[in-house]
């Protein structure tokens, strides 16, 4: 880290670079995935929702327009190999991002997240959203989030941000970590530059947008709780 906070245990910082590692044919900073040599042929497991929620013609069978559009969504979300085929990752994302959907305005209609805590930062890591309330009153979001993979798992239960640090460096990866807000060891809120339904996930920490983590950082101080619940898919 460019500069040690309250919590400063090596360990502990290693375990929160989230998103400083990407799978390997990711590059940094958000570039696209290297592009494959050919698109496949092949008619994958789930081929029919995944043309669905493509808006192709759903009748299971690729074709060279089918592969085209699936190729282009893997590019875009850094899901590998990236040739068309419409296999358990890419659904699994696209499903994901249905449940997103469904959640519309009203992410806590559950009431996981506690509403008698005042401002509050809720962390859902089965839909991979956060938002931010104040009682039971949405104040922003929900938005997407990429959170801990396997083995690297974003902690659940209450926490409360720690340390904040806008232009946070990483000292062990040297990569930045902007608008970070730290709420459990080396875990926090900060922003990334690569597509938040990038598999397999963080090292722990919650990754947003840029757009989403300036906002976070305009409506967070030292002291306002968070709390992470559920269980990320894959994990």
């Amino acid at each position: 880290m460019g500069r040690r906070g309250p919590i400063s245990r090596r360990g502990a910082v290693a375990a929160g670079i989230a998103g400083l590692v990407v799978p390997l044919a990711v590059s940094v900073a958000g570039a696209a995935p290297a592009q494959a040599a050919s698109c496949t042929s092949g008619t994958g497991p789930y081929q029919k929702q995944v043309e669905k929620f493509l808006g192709r013609p759903a009748d299971g069978k690729q074709s060279t327009a089918d592969c085209t559009a699936v190729r282009a969504f893997q590019t875009k979300h850094g899901i590998t190999p990236n040739i068309g085929y419409a296999g358990p990752v890419t659904w699994g994302v696209m499903d994901l991002m249905n449940k997103q959907k469904a959640a519309g305005k009203t992410p806590n209609a559950a009431g996981k997240c506690p509403t008698n805590k005042g401002r509050i930062a809720c962390v859902d890591l089965t839909r991979q959203l956060s938002w931010v309330q104040d009682g039971k009153k949405l104040v922003y979001g929900p938005v997407p989030v990429r959170t801990g993979r396997d083995g690297y798992e974003t902690r659940t239960g209450l926490k409360k941000v720690y340390w904040r640090h806008k232009d946070h460096v990483s000292s062990i990866y040297h990569v930045p970590m902007p608008y970070s807000q730290f709420f459990d060891g080396g875990q926090a809120f900060h922003s990334v530059g690569v597509s938040m339904w990038n598999p397999p996930g963080s090292h722990g920490c919650v990754n947003m947008t840029k757009a989403d983590a300036v906002k976070y950082w305009s409506l967070l101080k030292n002291g306002d709780e968070v709390y992470v619940y559920g269980r990320k898919p894959g994990t």
